[in-house]
């Protein structure tokens, strides 16, 4: 069966044709409880059988009448005022029910519309129609139907679907990603969704404005982020700059501030083009997008799978204890194993697990490695099991510090070197497999390992 947003082949043979994938960082290959329905943590674009997508048409100006020009009565003749606070409520609802309505009634006619309240006495609603040649899909925290893929925040380095968060910075109707459905099947991506009535809703303090051209445009409460990466998605690929992307997918430098009023400023050499390997940041969440033919030339879980395999017929040995180490099985990723490989992440050497080495009490973490004495962070070695981070097919080699996934050199001094958006205004290189922040020299370590002796 294919989830929502795929399509099924018309012809036993006929492969569905795939527009790529979006791929959620901080996972390492599925969502700690698994993946369930629409919430996981890959999802893969099909072009649909029947075209979704809609483009921009009628613009509609929704006014109300303004408030009595009455006022209040002269301060001498003792009169209160004309309008009591209850006439004045009953008048606010009957303004908005107005917009409303008109609003509604585009829905009830089965069209999409953007609305963009400029006052409380004026509405600007966009009227969207059917665009037979774009397939549209809709990524955000919602659970309600328009959603194809539902994204919760990620708690970076927790493996546990049961985290609390307090409070969600991902919205509801986050972003949306329109695929041409010919040849080369470009995706475009816009901020914000539409919801189930079919609109999306820019209230009065969102950021909006009218371009010079004369459509309207906005942002959301706390943006929607895009970084394509210079070069591609590849080993000699350099991180590129932040924007924020409109609801109308025009580009902008960053504001000061995640949910600042004031928009940066328009970047007109830039589209909303995704590439393989641009990220897509949705505060609380950060997406890799992988194109079809990326995707095509990256190791899959076979050939990870493969690689772990190999590792472990070379039999690596813990220096000290002489024992044989092993990586455990991918589907036992989270479970650390009596043969699992640990490592000196300030030196890189690779030992069994040992409880000797402690230099203080404050620093449980900090051991003094037996081959070289240097002292550092001793954490067990997890492998890399998501295929969609890795920027090559070499042999996994590099850990990030200080979490210990291991996986190709190319692909640790990749994202090591990748400043992804933390809170309102930060930024930081982070583990793509758990999300931990980077630290060192570095932000990874090459791993030495010793062969059997015999």
């Amino acid at each position: 069966m294919f989830s929502p947003g795929q399509e099924e082949p018309s012809a036993p043979n006929k492969e569905p044709v795939k527009y790529g994938e979006l791929v959620v960082l901080g996972y390492n290959g599925a969502l700690p409880n698994g993946d369930r329905g629409r919430r996981k943590s890959r999802f893969a674009l099909y072009k649909r059988t029947k075209a979704n997508g809609v483009r921009p048409s009628t613009i509609h100006v929704v006014s109300t009448p303004q408030a009595s020009k009455g006022g209040r009565a002269r301060v001498g003749d003792r009169e209160v005022e004309e309008q009591s606070r209850e006439e004045k409520r009953e008048k606010r609802e009957r303004e908005g029910s107005t917009i409303g309505n008109r609003a509604s009634a585009i829905s009830c006619r089965g069209q999409h519309s953007i609305s963009y309240t400029l006052s409380r006495s004026q509405t600007v609603v966009v009227e969207y129609t059917h665009d037979k040649d774009t397939d549209m899909f809709q990524v955000g925290r919602s659970t309600e139907s328009p959603i194809d893929f539902v994204v919760t925040d990620t708690v970076s380095g927790c493996q546990n679907d049961d985290a609390q968060i307090t409070q969600s910075t991902i919205s509801r109707f986050a972003c949306r990603i329109v695929c041409d459905r010919s040849e080369p099947y470009t995706a475009r991506i816009f901020a914000a969704g539409f919801d189930s009535s079919k609109n999306i809703f820019l209230g009065e303090k969102a950021a909006k404005w009218k371009n010079p051209d004369g459509h309207m445009d906005g942002l959301t409460t706390n943006g929607v982020l895009v970084m394509h990466p210079r070069g591609g998605f590849t080993q000699e690929s350099q991180p590129g700059v932040w924007r924020e992307i409109s609801v109308c997918g025009d580009v902008y430098t960053l504001r000061e501030t995640r949910s600042a009023q004031q928009r940066g400023k328009l970047v007109e050499s830039e589209t909303n083009v995704l590439q393989d390997g641009s990220l897509i940041d949705l505060c609380g969440a950060t997406l890799l997008w992988r194109t079809a033919d990326g995707l095509f030339h990256t190791p899959t879980q076979k050939h990870i799978e493969a690689l772990r395999q190999e590792i472990n017929a070379a039999r690596p040995q813990c220096p000290v204890g002489l024992n044989t180490l092993a990586f455990p099985s991918i589907n036992r990723k989270e479970v650390v194993e009596e043969k699992q490989p640990w490592a000196y992440l300030s030196c890189g050497h690779v030992h069994g697990y040992h409880n000797w080495g402690h230099r203080s009490d404050t620093e449980a973490n900090e051991r003094e490695c037996p081959m070289c004495r240097t002292v550092g962070p001793y954490v067990p070695l997890w492998l890399g099991c998501e295929a969609g981070f890795y920027v090559d097919a070499g042999p996994p080699t590099h850990a990030f510090t200080p979490c210990g996934h291991v996986c190709s050199e190319k692909s640790a001094k990749y994202w090591s070197q990748i400043p992804l958006p933390h809170g309102t205004h930060a930024f930081h290189a982070a583990c793509p497999f758990c999300a931990t922040q980077l630290v060192g020299e570095q932000n990874c370590i090459k791993l030495i390992f010793q062969g059997p002796v015999d």
